[in-house]
């Protein structure tokens, strides 16, 4: 049903407030808005990186998409940490990515933990898709996950791609939350022989 929700419910064996570091990631396809280092940094500000001390360096990178086709995506977890993956898409301005996702917390001495996050289920404009990537369990050595996302079938200069991770069991951050962010931006052109997907921003 659209609109629909689900959440995305932590393992009991999480409940056990474990001494986990933050999470980091790396945005390896399509290429990063941002330059970044082995780990993935600057990543933790809303909505496409960066942070205080760390604005980041742009790329200068613009993709090139065809609209209604899928696009490959790629991230290595660079900081093993639970919890799971949502992809975004803004037109014309980063103000039209979504929030990051609602998440519910518990208390502790430390200050609150994340417990879970809403997912989208169906995924709604302008999320892609949610809860990619689920993982409880730490691997014994980095991991890169990647799976293939249909693009909207509309045209853009400059559109800009959000993946981010929610992290459970994992303390607030400043900025950033219990989120960790990273963009690229795409010029997408429109297949001439779809229709024009509605509901999307128009460019100007």
């Amino acid at each position: 049903m659209r609109g629909m929700y689900v959440s995305a419910i932590v393992c009991a064996a999480l409940l056990t407030d474990p001494v986990i570091i933050g999470a980091h990631f790396k945005l390896l396809e399509p290429a990063s808005w941002l330059v970044a280092n082995d780990r993935g940094d600057p990543q933790k500000a809303a909505p496409c990186g960066g942070d205080a001390k760390d604005k980041g360096t742009p790329s200068d990178i613009v993709g090139k998409a065809i609209g209604g086709q899928k696009i490959h995506i790629r991230v290595q977890e660079t900081v093993y940490h639970p919890g799971h993956f949502r992809v975004a898409l803004a037109v014309n301005s980063r103000d039209e990515l979504p929030p990051d996702p609602v998440t519910t917390t518990r208390d502790t001495e430390k200050g609150p933990r994340s417990i879970w996050a809403v997912i989208q289920s169906p995924a709604q404009k302008p999320v892609l898709a949610d809860g990619l990537f689920p993982h409880y369990t730490k691997p014994s050595q980095p991991q890169i996950y990647e799976t293939d996302v249909e693009l909207p079938n509309i045209s853009c200069a400059k559109c800009t791609l959000q993946i981010v991770q929610w992290m459970a069991e994992h303390g607030y951050n400043n900025p950033g939350g219990y989120t960790y962010h990273h963009c690229a931006d795409l010029a997408i052109t429109a297949d001439p022989s779809k229709p024009i997907d509605k509901g999307w921003p128009a460019q100007p």
